[in-house]
């Protein structure tokens, strides 16, 4: 007969569930307490912010591994062997009882060990864009632009394509698309929109981050693109009214109008004025 797992149980008194209910509530607590720190404290660092905002997941995994170690060894005495057979059986369980569970726990480790993203970040996936404001063990927040809480489960970041658009800087790359009709002066109109980005109180170019302007021309509009970035990825939509509302002015003083409706009831694709 095959030899069987023992695992030396101890005995399980009042005194013991209690030792494990501070142990659950005191991770808890110290993983709230540390994220809500960090978070002040990064707020304060400025442009290093967000390399303070990596250390938080690392946290939450350490506080929970000893945590989940803590209350096993209160309920078995394991040896190394036996503690390594227990936690292959109890993976096994995980993996067939709650899958997804389990495969967020397992994504959650790979983003925050891997650093496809970080909080603080603009991230797009799944249709959803916005700043990172949580990574967790099952779950990833994300802030959409309307100031929404979206939760996003780890296992389906891990399988999707997912785009940072800062990847981990604090300077982001804006792009900003203006209209005008194809027969206004576009010379004068590509002045006017390099002269708003560059005084944009927004910007940050350097060798590094340098900016471009983009023309493309249809037979019902000629489409102006702006591509530069900001010093604070916090400051993209401002960045993108401060240029689209200065412009505008100016293209009036110039009399340079923006394009006529086509003359056909659907508009082509990618056609919106702003």
């Amino acid at each position: 007969m095959a030899d069987q797992i023992s695992l030396p149980f101890k005995e399980i008194d009042p005194g013991t569930i209690l030792y494990i209910l501070i142990i659950v509530v005191a991770a808890y607590a110290i993983v709230k307490i540390t994220v809500y720190l960090f978070g002040l404290f990064a707020e304060r660092m400025g442009q290093r912010r967000l390399l303070v905002a990596t250390l938080i997941p690392l946290i939450k995994v350490i506080v929970y591994s000893v945590a989940a170690y803590l209350v096993v060894v209160a309920v078995i005495e394991p040896t190394l062997s036996e503690l390594v057979a227990f936690a292959g059986l109890f993976g096994a369980v995980l993996g067939f009882g709650v899958k997804d569970l389990f495969a967020d726990i397992v994504g959650g480790l790979i983003i925050t060990f891997e650093k496809p993203f970080q909080i603080g970040d603009k991230i797009s996936v799944s249709g959803q864009y916005g700043e990172v404001t949580d990574i967790g063990l099952r779950s990833v927040r994300v802030t959409t632009p309307d100031d929404n809480q979206v939760t996003l489960p780890n296992y389906r970041i891990v399988s999707e394509a997912t785009s940072s658009a800062n990847a981990g800087n604090t300077a982001m790359m804006v792009v900003t698309d203006l209209y005008i009709d194809p027969g206004a002066d576009a010379e004068k109109a590509v002045l006017i929109l390099r002269d708003a980005v560059v005084t944009s109180p927004y910007v940050f170019i350097s060798d590094d981050c340098p900016y471009t302007l983009l023309v493309q021309v249809s037979p019902w509009y000629v489409r102006l693109r702006a591509k530069a970035y900001v010093s604070d990825l916090r400051y993209e939509f401002e960045f993108r009214s401060d240029i689209v509302r200065r412009a505008r002015i100016e293209f009036g003083r110039q009399d340079i109008p923006a394009p006529r409706p086509p003359p056909f009831e659907h508009s082509p694709a990618g056609s919106e004025i702003p």
